[in-house]
């Protein structure tokens, strides 16, 4: 393990001590398509513990483009136990659950409660507003990214709460144009590029690594550029007025 995790050794920010941290974090990542496709293999690789992959869908063809962790072999399985499959082959020293059932509330507060770190690369609004009340109920941090057409988005969440804005601060209303990209499409890369940032985050988090909580990160592929936006909080949010 200290040959595999050596370039993290060498490095300031984590080093010996960061890499137990990581070794020894629990991650739910919410969404096994190209996001969370990323996002795990990174996580994986780095040697985050316990990693619970929570997507209850099957592998479809046109997933292929960008969700790498499947191959055409893969089709109409289940995408949490194919993942958790590759990712044990990826890093066999980690603890990878697959949850292959949809998440009703007490289901997912559960699996919250587990986690030290939330990803949600989920595709649909509903989900995201369910996961996102979850976290601020337990007072997890939140790792939010999305992808469609040309263009993604990351923001990290808590996990305190009392004083700064949740996802829901950020989106009062669900914004259908976003929830999927089937009727939109997305660059296949693009999901990868937020993914791997999610992770980044990740990883940062067990390290002590300040991150820019609160803010909104918005990846323009088309002009190569990123854009960043402070989220205020609403008074009157659901989620995390008090």
């Amino acid at each position: 393990m200290m040959r595999r995790d050596a370039r993290h050794l060498a490095l300031e920010q984590v080093g010996i001590d960061g890499q137990e941290r990581i070794a020894a974090g629990t991650v739910l990542l919410i969404g096994a398509g190209g996001i969370g496709c990323a996002s795990a293999a990174y996580l994986a690789s780095s040697g985050v513990g316990h990693l619970m992959i929570a997507d209850f869908d099957t592998v479809d063809e046109t997933n292929l483009g960008r969700q790498v962790l499947y191959t055409p072999q893969d089709v109409n399985q289940r995408k949490a136990e194919i993942a958790a499959n590759r990712l044990r082959a990826l890093n066999p020293d980690i603890n990878i659950t697959a949850i292959t059932k949809r998440l009703g509330d007490a289901a997912l507060a559960s699996a919250v409660e587990l986690a030290d770190v939330v990803l949600d690369g989920c595709d649909n609004f509903a989900t995201r507003f369910q996961v996102n009340d979850s976290c601020v109920a337990a007072g997890k941090r939140l790792i939010s990214g999305s992808a469609i057409r040309m263009e993604g988005q990351l923001a990290v969440f808590g996990p305190n709460y009392d004083n700064r804005p949740c996802y829901r601060c950020l989106y009062a209303e669900a914004d259908e144009s976003m929830d999927s990209c089937a009727g939109n499409g997305v660059l296949s890369p693009v999901p990868g590029v937020i993914g791997t940032m999610m992770a980044v985050e990740a990883l940062k988090y067990f390290s002590g690594v300040e991150s820019d909580i609160s803010m909104l990160h918005l990846y323009d592929a088309a002009a190569t550029e990123f854009h960043t936006l402070r989220i205020q909080k609403r008074e009157d949010c659901p989620a995390c007025a008090r």
